[in-house]
């Protein structure tokens, strides 16, 4: 493991080629008979003689492979696992949780055990002191009690609950008295939680209690912490990583609630949090010549230039077609008073439109076009165009021949389409001089009374960022299908799938849709249509803009710290301390993780298994539950109230 001092990051350890101990002498325990004392533990397996000092240890995890080199059959044993890539997939345990019941994988790892301690007789002669998780079933130790007995012939074999065995070596000094040896065990495993109550020296198994939460839950609870954190990372985040993580890293908060307090600040959740660093692989770039670049560049230039100039063509030509089309229904409207009710249905129809209505929402849609259109462009000078003549347009057909028609057809055409763009241009130096009108009036305004105009535009400002905020929350809600957002989109998309403005039996015919002429379908269409940018919103912030540009101008009490984008930079910083984003091209970064509420809330699930989805009680309540079966004497006793 290596840590960065100055970034706080620690970097993910890479297992490395194991370093397999030294068989111990032999000598001087033959025909000895020394004990013999094994600790099987779910993670690690130690051994040793009851005289050594230094115990050996190692993974108790066990793996046949075949090698594919020679071919042989290979028994792996503990780290020497990492040393081969395809034995990780073979790996077994000689533990399913907190059951002993792969008998085959301990065998293996007693011969590890037995052969690192030199052990080299036909027969283990040395009683054994083997260790056993608490409420260990009859069929464990009945099955192991049978390999130690058939396998190796040891002369006798007892058994102990780890966690006692833990207590009576941290406390020596006190089992001189036995009756100052009192306490609570408890024993965090892999995958339960067991307390036992001591008093005088004796375990009282009775009353202990055992809680369906440990380490092996407390690693799927990081680790779906962490999946719902980082969805995309780039890496596969395996059970050891986490496990890895939860050793080094989580810890036990004193006060829970608190710590949370004190973690809405984005500059204490920064201080907490320590960053994960994962292998990575830099992609590979090629270089280039400042004579390439300078070529590449000027070639997206030209056909930026391009773009823009078939962009501005297309967006003409549209806008013609629009005024040609709108005064086409104009002219049309205006037959409506000379024509009677008969003859305009049968007009109506030939042009497509069903009633009166119909024409009126066509016409409103294209005004509203036409005049967003020009607003864009508004801003923008158009270049002077001079004057073309059209010399047939005014002279009778008859006077004309055939290429003279043709000609005379062409001039119409180009004379509808100047007449069109000087109607733009007209349009656009009206609503120029009224921009320049409403202007001065606002300067007029401001020097009149600065404070009123000022808490106008702070009015208008604020209702702005509401509306932005009421389509962000329905943007965020729609993501929910629980949410009434999104039932009530359920319930549009349902209504429209019923709509009888077709009739059932011309739907499968092909019947004629009229939606759209209608401009509540819009309005249906965008609440149903999540991923559509409404134009509203575009102009929602640029007027937000607008009005933020006036008041930091003119309003001395108006700073940056009030515009939109610093609050809402306020309201993500404690998002961007929970999780920092990296740009795209960051590939060290996004190989990172970030680790900050996460290293108390895994542990706080032992108080409050709730938290991770467990029906169960939590610590605290199985110590009360425990302390409960005593008398008030014997409980200042457990819990060393004197």
């Amino acid at each position: 493991m290596q840590v960065d001092e100055t970034l706080n990051i620690t970097r993910l350890p890479i297992p490395l080629l194991p370093n397999v101990p030294r068989r111990a002498s032999y000598d001087e325990h033959r025909s000895q008979h020394t004990p013999l004392i094994i600790d099987n533990g779910s993670t690690n397996l130690r051994f040793g003689f009851c005289t050594s000092t230094s115990p050996r240890s190692g993974l108790n995890v066990v793996a046949r492979y075949k090698e594919r080199r020679t071919n042989k059959p290979l028994l792996l044993f503990g780290e020497g696992i990492d040393a081969e890539g395809g034995a990780k997939s073979q790996a077994k345990t000689p533990w399913e949780g907190d059951v002993l019941l792969n008998f085959d994988a301990l065998e293996n790892a007693l011969d590890y055990a037995f052969i690192q301690l030199g052990i080299d007789a036909p027969s283990v002669d040395h009683p054994v002191l083997m260790t056993e998780r608490l409420c260990s079933p009859l069929h464990s130790r009945a099955l192991t009690s049978e390999l130690m007995f058939e396998q190796y012939s040891v002369p006798s074999l007892a058994f102990c609950v780890d966690s006692m065995m833990s207590f009576y070596h941290n406390n020596l000094p006190a089992l001189s008295n036995p009756f100052t040896s009192d306490g609570l065990v408890v024993s965090f495993n892999t995958a339960s939680t067991s307390v036992i109550p001591i008093l005088s020296g004796k375990g009282l198994m009775s009353h202990a209690k055992r809680m369906p939460w440990g380490a092996m839950q407390s690693t799927d609870y990081l680790m779906k912490l962490i999946q719902l954190k980082y969805p995309t990372f780039p890496t596969r985040v395996t059970t050891n990583q986490c496990s890895w993580m939860l050793q080094n890293f989580c810890e036990f908060a004193i006060d829970y609630p608190a710590l949370l307090r004190k973690l809405k600040d984005p500059l204490n959740m920064r201080a907490s949090e320590r960053i994960i660093q994962f292998p990575y692989t830099l992609p590979i770039v090629e270089e280039k010549t400042q004579e390439e670049l300078a070529r590449i560049a000027e070639r997206k230039k030209e056909q930026g230039r391009k773009l823009q100039e078939l962009a501005a063509k297309s967006r003409q030509e549209k806008l013609v077609q629009k005024e040609n089309d709108l005064q086409h229904l104009l002219s049309l409207r205006e037959q409506r008073d000379e024509e009677d009710k008969k003859e305009w249905a049968d007009i109506l129809q030939e042009e497509g439109f069903t009633n009166d209505a119909a024409l009126d929402n066509a016409i409103k849609k294209l005004e509203s076009d036409m005049k967003r259109a020009r607003k864009k462009d508004a801003d923008g000078e158009d270049m002077e165009e001079e004057a073309p003549s059209f010399p047939l347009v005014d002279i009778p057909d008859a006077d004309l021949d055939e290429e003279q028609l043709k000609e005379k057809k062409k001039q119409k055409l180009m004379k509808a389409g100047y007449d069109a763009r000087e109607r733009v241009k007209r349009e656009k130096e009206r609503e120029r001089e009224e921009r320049e009108a409403e202007k001065k009036q606002e300067e007029e305004e401001r020097d009149r009374d600065l404070t009123g105009w000022a808490a106008k535009l702070r009015r208008e400002q604020e209702a702005i960022m509401n509306r932005i905020k009421e389509r962000t929350r329905r943007k965020a809600a729609l993501t929910d299908r629980k949410s009434a957002a999104a039932q009530a989109r359920m319930k549009s998309i349902a209504n429209l799938a019923a709509d009888d403005r077709v009739p059932k039996k011309r739907r499968k015919a092909g019947g004629e849709d009229t939606f759209g002429a209608d401009d509540a379908d819009w309005a249906i269409y965008r609440k149903i249509n999540t991923a559509a940018v409404s134009s509203d919103e575009e102009e929602d912030m640029a007027n937000l803009q607008a009005v933020e540009q006036k008041l930091l101008a003119y309003d001395p009490s108006f700073t940056a710290e009030h515009t939109h984008a610093s609050l809402s930079s306020q309201r993500s910083a404690l998002i961007s301390a929970f999780r920092p984003q990296y740009e795209e091209g960051d590939v060290e970064g996004r190989a990172r993780f970030h680790l900050n509420v996460e290293r108390w809330r895994v542990c706080e699930a032992w108080f409050q298994p709730s938290m991770a989805g467990v029906d169960t009680a939590g610590l605290g309540e199985v110590l009360q539950n425990v302390l409960a079966r005593f008398p008030d004497s014997d409980k200042g006793r457990l819990v060393k109230v004197r």
